[in-house]
C-alpha cells in the first residue's frame, strides 16, 4: 500500500527579516517589500533580539542591507532604537536608493549606496565605470561618518577629520575638506576633488595617494586636485576646465594653454 505524498511547504527568505552574524558585525536585511509596517517590523525585531540576546557583545555595529527599499529618517530611527534595546549600533546603511542614502547621511550614519548589488569595496576595478546618478547631500560629514556612493558626490557643508568620502566619480565638497575623500575609486584617473578649502588629512584619486603638507595650503580660493604625470596636484578652480585638458595616453591632466604636461606643484 502506497503512503500518502507528504505536503513540502517552501519559506521565501527574501520576505522576511533576516540577522546574520560576520566577523565581528551584524548584516540586518530587510524584507522585499514595497509596503512594510514598519511598527510590526521593529516589533519583531525586538522579539529576535531578546530570543537571541548574548550572541554577541554589547556596542556590535549593525550594517543595514537596505537595498532598494525606500527608508526615510523617521524609520531610520526606529530601527536604531531597536537595536539599542539589545545594546547593538546602526552604523551603516547600505542601499541603493537615493533618496535612503541622502536621508542616512543627514542623520549621521555611514552610507554605502551601490548600483544593485555592487559594492565599492568588492567591485572589479574598471577605469572607466558606469557612473550612478550623483549624490548631493546637504550635511557637515562628521567624524567617523563614510559616504561611498558609484558616482560623483556633492556636499553642502565640510568634510570633517575622521570622517571620508568615496566615490567612483568627481568629489564636490561647497565648505572645507579636513577629511579623507577618494574619487575616481574603481580606477578613473580624470576623477577631480574640488573644495572652497583644501585641508586634508588624505587625498586619493584612482590609485594615486596624497598626503596632508606639514603646513595648510596658501591658496585661500576655491580649489581641485588632479593627476598629473607627476602624481596628484592642487591648484586653483577657476577656469581650470578652461586651461587643462585630461590626456587618456598618459592618464593625467594637461595645461592645454601651454600644450605641455603640467607643472603645478605635488602634493
Amino acid at each position: 500500500m502506497n503512503s500518502p505524498e507528504s505536503s513540502i511547504s517552501f519559506v521565501n527568505c527574501s520576505s522576511q527579516l533576516r540577522i546574520k552574524r560576520e566577523e565581528s558585525k551584524i548584516l540586518l536585511f530587510l524584507p522585499d517589500s514595497e509596503n512594510i509596517n514598519w511598527i510590526e517590523l521593529c516589533q519583531e525585531l525586538q522579539c529576535r533580539l531578546q530570543g537571541t540576546q548574548g550572541s554577541w557583545e554589547g556596542g556590535t555595529l549593525v550594517y543595514l542591507m537596505a537595498k532598494d527599499i525606500l527608508i526615510d529618517a523617521r524609520q531610520l530611527q526606529m530601527l536604531a532604537s531597536s537595536l539599542m534595546s539589545a545594546q547593538l549600533e546602526l552604523k551603516w546603511i547600505c542601499t541603493s536608493r537615493r533618496q535612503t542614502a541622502v536621508a542616512a547621511a543627514t542623520a549621521g550614519y555611514c552610507v554605502e549606496q551601490q548600483l544593485a548589488t555592487q559594492s565599492l569595496t568588492d567591485a572589479e576595478v574598471t577605469p572607466n565605470p558606469t557612473l550612478a546618478e550623483p549624490l548631493y547631500l546637504e550635511t557637515t560629514v562628521r567624524s567617523g561618518m563614510e559616504i561611498r556612493h558609484p558616482g560623483h558626490v556633492v556636499i553642502l557643508g565640510d568634510l570633517n577629520p575622521g570622517s571620508s568620502v568615496v566615490a567612483q566619480g568627481d568629489i564636490i565638497i561647497w565648505g572645507i575638506l579636513r577629511g579623507i575623500a577618494h574619487a575616481g575609486a574603481q580606477g578613473n584617473r580624470e576623477s577631480r576633488i574640488m573644495a572652497l578649502k583644501m585641508d586634508p588629512t588624505q587625498l586619493r584619486i584612482a590609485d594615486m595617494v596624497a598626503r596632508a603638507p606639514d603646513a595648510p595650503f596658501a591658496i585661500l580660493d576655491p580649489e581641485v586636485a588632479y593627476i598629473t604625470t607627476k602624481g596628484i596636484c592642487i591648484a586653483k578652480a577657476v577656469k581650470f576646465s578652461k586651461t587643462h585638458t585630461f590626456v587618456s595616453k598618459v592618464g593625467a591632466w594637461i595645461d592645454s594653454e601651454k600644450n605641455t604636461l603640467d607643472n603645478s606643484e605635488e602634493k
